[in-house]
């Protein structure tokens, strides 16, 4: 499968460029590999690099406002400087890494509703940049990140919707400036104390950080309360481990702990 994008920059007889995706769908901690091919124009140029780089869009606290921003996370430059003759082409090959806590963009074939991720072809001459569109990218969940996911679902959890937001989760390992919320409908068993529960991954090399937030219906005389709670999962033995009935008793216990019985 090739994926393509044309970029034609720089005006009428500038160079442009083709990028060409081997195969838009990956995983975090896997790899994106292509070819970007620079064509020379109606003049000879000097290129001074081709770069990608990997965007997704972001929400931003700023005050008592919020506003989203597209966000460069990852970035590899492809070549220094060359001279383009008009109709030449330049032809350079890339295995781009993906890092490992790059947000999901998609499960069971379907597009998570508010996700944003593509990659960015950027060509500069003569200290001018042009950027291509973003080339949509898949990005699916590792195998013990989908365990995840299925257990909620068997609990009888319905996706919302997922987001991107600016920030550090307190008590992890995270390299990236942001983070990846999921968000699910609480079933019948749990709605009565239950608004919506948020999924975090933050995927290491070595393991599945994996964070739990439940926001929680107030009563008559209670405000709601928003009640965390965080696990590590093997990768090796992921597939040993009942996570259904493991989600089950934290969110039981979680609730317990604040007067609430499901």
């Amino acid at each position: 499968m090739v994926f393509r994008r044309m970029l034609r920059a720089f005006g009428v007889g500038g160079p442009s460029v083709e990028t060409e995706l081997v195969d838009p769908h990956c995983r975090p901690g896997g790899v994106l590999e292509g070819t970007v091919q620079v064509t020379g124009g109606d003049h000879p140029v000097d290129v001074e690099y081709v770069a990608i780089g990997l965007i997704t869009r972001v929400e931003v606290a700023s005050g008592d406002s919020e506003y989203e921003s597209d966000q460069e996370f990852h970035r590899q430059r492809l070549t220094g400087s060359f001279r383009l003759d008009p109709g030449r082409r330049h032809e350079v090959p890339f295995r781009f890494e993906v890092p490992w806590e790059t947000p999901i963009t998609e499960l069971y074939g379907q597009r998570l509703n508010g996700m944003t991720m593509g990659l960015s072809t950027e060509l500069e001459v003569a200290r001018a940049v042009d950027k291509s569109d973003l080339d949509a990218v898949a990005v699916h969940p590792l195998p013990a990140q989908e365990r995840i996911l299925e257990a909620l679902l068997r609990l009888g959890f319905r996706f919302s919707r997922a987001d991107v937001e600016r920030g550090r989760v307190y008590g992890v390992e995270q390299r990236l400036p942001f983070y990846q919320e999921i968000e699910f409908y609480p079933p019948a068993a749990y709605a009565s104390g239950i608004n919506q529960l948020e999924l975090t991954f933050l995927p290491t090399p070595e393991r599945l950080q994996v964070v739990l937030e439940v926001d929680r219906r107030g009563g008559l005389f209670t405000e709601g309360q928003d009640g965390f709670g965080r696990f590590d999962v093997d990768y090796a033995t992921v597939e040993d481990v009942d996570w259904a009935t493991e989600l089950d008793g934290w969110l039981r216990r979680s609730a317990q702990r604040r007067g609430w019985a499901g």
